[in-house]
């Protein structure tokens, strides 16, 4: 049965909720309630260049991105445990992040997505300014990571996608602080199961290499797309809450 009472725990969390690829902060509107309703306060961010009346997206960079991420790990509370949660193409920024804070993040839940290693890019040899959604749509489609949204939740999806900014997804991750790997991390599997991650991993593909190194990662299986704020808002906030309220 579902725990409403913010007494759940005697250490209060603040989640920092991250959108990947094309998304604002609107990408959880429909998971904050439910996490709300849960006691978990959190907070959700749009990164650099995903506003949708920004300009020059071409000058972000994946810098940027992590020092959005940066600020709102530092304006949590002093005495709440924080959780970062990352989806998707918010891996490389959010383990950026983690390197460089690792004293201040506690748990890290990673959104069908994994955290990345030293010097990988989400594209190296991405060209232009931005990446926009429908250079990706049809393969998206195709390859059933949009399952369980509605027709109403795709159209709303292309509606409101912003043009990924190039510069970040080019960019490195460069990460010197190898306590990140003993934090504490959960995996939610939703496009593919966590089986299907860990043989990823096991062969070598490199966006996957980075379950080889953390020490302190558990894996959750959340069957749907590749979008479970929206096709599982609840369930996620379940997984999420979870692991906010964890003393």
């Amino acid at each position: 049965m579902e725990n409403t009472s913010p007494s759940a725990t005697t250490v209060p969390a603040h989640v920092v909720l991250v959108p990947g690829f094309w998304l604002g902060a609107w990408a959880w509107d429909d998971v904050l309630p439910h996490l709300r309703r849960r006691g978990v306060d959190a907070v959700a961010l749009t990164l650099p260049g995903l506003e949708p009346d920004r300009a020059d997206r071409g000058s972000v960079t994946l810098e940027d991105h992590v020092s959005v991420i940066e600020g709102a790990l530092a304006a949590a509370p002093r005495d709440a445990r924080v959780v970062l949660v990352a989806h998707s193409g918010a891996a490389a920024p959010a383990t950026v992040a983690l390197d460089r804070h690792v004293e201040e993040v506690d748990h890290v839940v990673w959104v069908d997505t994994a955290p990345v290693v030293d010097g990988f890019a989400m594209n190296a040899g991405l060209e232009g300014d931005e990446y926009p959604l429908s250079a990706q749509w049809d393969e998206e489609l195709e390859g059933g990571s949009m399952a369980g949204l509605t027709d109403e939740q795709l159209a709303t999806f292309q509606q409101r996608a912003v043009a990924q900014p190039a510069g970040a997804v080019r960019d490195a991750a460069h990460l010197t602080d190898e306590r990140r790997l003993d934090v504490r991390m959960t995996l939610v599997a939703t496009a593919f199961p966590s089986s299907e991650y860990r043989a990823g991993a096991e062969q070598g593909v490199p966006f996957l290499a980075g379950l080889k190194e953390f020490r302190n990662l558990d894996m959750v299986d959340l069957p749907t797309g590749h979008w479970p704020m929206w096709s599982e808002p609840e369930r996620l906030a379940d997984i999420i809450a979870g692991v906010a309220r964890r003393d």
